[in-house]
């Protein structure tokens, strides 16, 4: 099924990056929020701050983001050593195809991480790439509605 992850962790920190890297994946492009940082917050938190340094000593990274708010990117690109692509319009892939192709790093080389089924691991499934779909960060605070949209996609990608 198109929409199943590669992987299905609840949070960044069970993913193996050193299996991953072990399998041919020399790109890591995460979603934004609700994947590395609270929602809208513009904050990453210090642990994924710590992860993401440390990632960046052996994968290419990026976060690409569906978000359209120019000022909110803007103040996430100020805080990051490494690329920050908003308004991806996932999940279409051509964001993600683009930003491979300027590091010359091929999709098959690449993975996509993020909470979403319908936008992150579909955009990633659609370019090529190994997926890894990962629980909000904000999961325990995260209003009711939210909660139940996030349950009924992952009761999509069980079947």
């Amino acid at each position: 099924m198109i929409l199943k992850p590669d992987y299905n962790v609840i949070s960044l920190f069970d993913l193996d990056f050193k299996e991953i890297k072990a399998q041919g994946i020399n790109a890591v492009l995460f979603d934004l929020d609700s994947t590395v940082m609270p929602s809208k917050s513009g904050e990453y938190p210090a642990k994924v701050r710590e992860l993401l340094n440390e990632l960046k000593q052996n994968f290419v990274i990026a976060v690409i983001s569906n978000n359209k708010r120019k000022e909110y990117i803007s103040k996430v690109q100020t805080m990051s050593d490494f690329p920050v692509i908003g308004e991806a319009n996932k999940p279409n892939p051509d964001v993600m195809r683009d930003f491979l192709k300027s590091v010359n790093i091929l999709p098959e080389q690449t993975l996509v991480v993020g909470d979403r089924p319908l936008t992150d691991i579909l955009a990633g499934k659609l370019l090529g790439a190994k997926t890894a779909l990962v629980d909000s960060i904000t999961k325990d605070t995260e209003n009711k509605p939210t909660r139940i949209v996030r349950w009924l996609e992952r009761l999509v990608i069980k079947k």
